[in-house]
């Protein structure tokens, strides 16, 4: 595998990751509702691992796109085809820091009744997978093959710490998962 499958790799994890979690939040959510898992303290450490997961990966690929959005202006000009291209995907709706607002919305509803909380969960889990999700997508279609590996390097900010970081943090949500709830997500089809 060569440096930039690696990097892909990563990515197309990360995102798999992060709909895995707000997916299995929404799940135990909506099973403690229905008294089906037990909520209370291990319920609550499960929800709080699952925001410091998305918390954390969530900003890496807003950072992302930061960066890439000025290696394209350095790189392309304005009148460039592929310039206008990627910053037309980069104006789309479906940004990390919408999905970070819904997620902090999620959070907020924490006092909240069981259906809310859960109804909350439900739309940040589906704004991921959907609006997100298809940005992500966009984006990952118009770089397959159009970045050098410096560039990968540079843009995705992915180093030995940054994957140590979410292998442990997603190794705190597998442990605190509830009996009953999966960590199964419907995979991206691609890693931008």
């Amino acid at each position: 595998m060569n440096e930039i499958e690696l990097i892909r790799s990563q990515l197309t994890a990360e995102r798999q990751h992060a709909g895995a979690v707000a997916n299995a939040c929404v799940s135990a959510l909506q099973r403690a509702r229905t008294n089906e898992v037990p909520g209370g303290p291990a319920l609550a450490e499960f929800r709080q691992a699952c925001v410091d997961y998305l918390a954390c990966v969530l900003p890496w690929f807003e950072e992302r796109d930061q960066r890439l959005a000025d290696l394209a202006r350095a790189r392309l000009g304005a009148a460039d085809p592929e310039g206008r291209a990627l910053e037309e995907v980069l104006a789309r709706p479906g940004r990390s820091r919408e999905a970070l607002q819904r997620l902090e919305a999620a959070c907020a509803t924490g006092s909240a009744s069981g259906r809310a909380v859960s109804d909350s969960w439900q739309d940040f889990a589906h704004y991921l997978a959907s609006v997100w999700g298809a940005r992500r997508d966009a984006l990952d279609a118009l770089l397959g093959a159009r970045l050098r590996v410096t560039d990968w390097r540079s843009v995705s900010g992915i180093d030995a710490d940054t994957i140590l970081e979410e292998r442990q943090r997603y190794a705190r949500v597998c442990a605190l998962l509830p009996s009953g709830v999966s960590l199964a997500a419907t995979p991206p089809t691609g890693g931008g």
